[in-house]
């Protein structure tokens, strides 16, 4: 796995093009009233799978917005393998999505801001497959406000 800074990037434009588009997909959650983690698969430049937490909604603890994506972006693509797709989720996926990542082979996984309580580089790195590059920090300071805000008004 390599792990890198977005500012180490070529491709920031499109990254945040697409991680953007998981923003609105964590909007949609804050709208259902779930935790506001939004995800997109990408391959080609084209977005083949969206998703976002719905925990609440299906009562599923395992209903995060990467596994949503990963199962319509499998659908999409007709394999469980997304050896030439991009995961953009806005918040660091947590062990079970980085395990799921790991299965799917996915190529790279970019996301938006760290998740220090329960982020899976928090429990080691290499639970994602070790082809897969890792970018962290694209719309950072969005990703981080928009999650910090939501649990900040539940603690009201």
């Amino acid at each position: 796995m390599r792990y890198i800074n977005f500012e180490d990037t070529t491709d920031t434009v499109s990254d945040e093009f697409f991680m953007k588009e998981a923003l609105l997909e964590a909007k949609k959650a804050l709208d259902a009233d779930e935790v506001p983690i939004g995800a997109v698969v990408v391959h080609n430049n084209k977005i083949i799978a969206r998703g976002h937490n719905l925990t609440e909604t299906l009562n599923d603890v395992t209903a995060h917005a990467e596994m949503q994506a990963f199962t319509a972006a499998a659908h999409y693509i007709g394999g469980k393998y997304l050896k030439e797709c991009t995961l953009y989720v806005t918040v660091e996926p947590c062990v079970m999505c980085a395990g799921a990542s790991y299965w799917s082979q996915i190529n790279r996984i970019v996301f938006g801001t760290r998740d220090e309580k329960r982020g899976y580089s928090n429990v080691s790195t290499t639970i994602v497959h070790p082809k897969t590059t890792v970018i962290s920090g694209i719309l950072e300071r969005e990703c981080r406000d928009l999650i910090q805000q939501f649990f900040q008004s539940k603690r009201l």
